[in-house]
C-alpha cells in the first residue's frame, strides 16, 4: 500500500489492527514510519508511543523495546539528539536484548555518544560473537557509524566494505530493509567532498524504494542526494533533488 501511496488500503489496514493484541502494534508502528516519512513526526511519536504501549499490554516487552528505539534511532537521523537518548534509555529499560542494543548502539552513534555506543558494540561482539546478520551487517555498520560521528570518513568506509555485500538486504530487527550501510557510506563521502561518489550512494535509495519502503531514510536520502549533486557542482540536478523532498516532506 505505501509503495502505491495507497492512503485508503493503509487506514483500512490500521482500523483493522486497531484493538488486536499483537496485530496492533506492529502497525502502528509502521504507520509511525510512515508520518515521519512524509515530515509529519507529531504524528510519528504518537503512533510510535501507540506502539509501544500496546506491546506493553500484550506482555511483549522486548518488542514494545524495538518499538521504542526504533523511533529513537529516527530521531536521531532527523537531528533531534535528546528525544533520540531518552528513547533510548527507556528502550533498554524495557528489555535490553541484543536486537533493542543493535538499534540504541547505532542510535547513540548517530548522536555522537560515541563512548556509550562503543561500550555497547563491544558486548554485542562478546555475548552474540557467533551470530551471522550481526557479524556481517550490523558490526561493520555500528562501527562505521562511530567512525563517521568522529569524523574519521575513511575509516568509516573501510568498515563498511565489508558490509557491501549485504547492504541491500533486509535484517532483523528492522521491518524493511534500511540501507544503513548506503546511506552511510554517502554520508562519508559526503565529509570526504567525493561529491560523485556520495550522489552513486543516495541514488541507490530512489533505485531501490521496493527494498525500503516507508523507512525514513529513503525520505533523508534526498536530502543527501541534493547535497552530492551540490558539492559535485550539479546545481540543476541539486535542485531537483531538494524539491523531490520538499514535494514529500510536508
Amino acid at each position: 500500500a505505501f509503495l502505491q501511496r495507497d492512503s485508503a488500503q493503509m487506514e483500512q489496514q490500521l482500523a483493522w489492527g486497531t484493538g488486536k493484541p499483537g496485530a496492533e502494534d506492529p502497525l502502528f508502528s509502521a504507520q509511525s514510519d510512515t508520518e515521519a516519512y512524509y515530515g509529519r513526526l507529531t504524528k510519528a511519536r504518537d503512533f510510535s508511543r501507540r506502539a509501544v504501549d500496546s506491546a506493553v499490554r500484550a506482555d511483549s516487552k522486548e518488542t514494545a523495546a524495538l518499538w521504542q528505539v526504533n523511533a529513537a534511532l529516527r530521531e536521531a537521523e532527523f537531528g533531534n539528539v535528546a528525544p533520540a537518548k531518552q528513547g533510548v534509555t527507556a528502550a533498554l529499560a524495557l528489555a535490553p536484548g541484543r536486537d533493542v542494543k543493535v538499534l540504541a548502539a547505532l542510535t547513540l552513534a548517530r548522536v555522537g555518544e560515541t563512548a556509550r555506543a562503543k561500550t555497547m558494540v563491544q558486548e554485542l561482539e562478546k555475548s552474540d560473537s557467533s551470530n551471522t546478520v550481526l557479524k556481517i551487517y550490523w558490526l561493520p555498520t555500528l562501527k562505521a557509524a562511530i567512525e563517521l560521528s568522529g569524523g574519521n570518513s575513511a575509516q568509516a568506509l573501510v568498515f563498511l566494505e565489508s558490509a557491501a555485500p549485504y547492504e541491500l538486504g533486509e535484517p532483523p530487527p528492522t521491518q524493511e530493509g534500511t540501507l544503513y550501510p548506503v546511506y552511510l557510506r554517502g554520508q562519508a563521502q559526503l565529509v570526504a567532498h567525493n561529491g560523485t561518489a556520495a550522489a552513486a550512494e543516495f541514488q541507490k535509495f530512489l533505485n531501490h524504494h521496493g527494498i525500503v519502503l516507508n523507512f525514513p531514510l529513503g525520505a533523508l536520502a534526498h536530502v543527501g542526494l541534493a547535497r552530492a549533486y551540490a558539492m559535485a557542482g550539479d546545481t540543476a540536478k541539486a535542485k531537483s533533488a531538494y524539491q523531490d523532498f520538499f514535494s514529500q516532506w510536508k
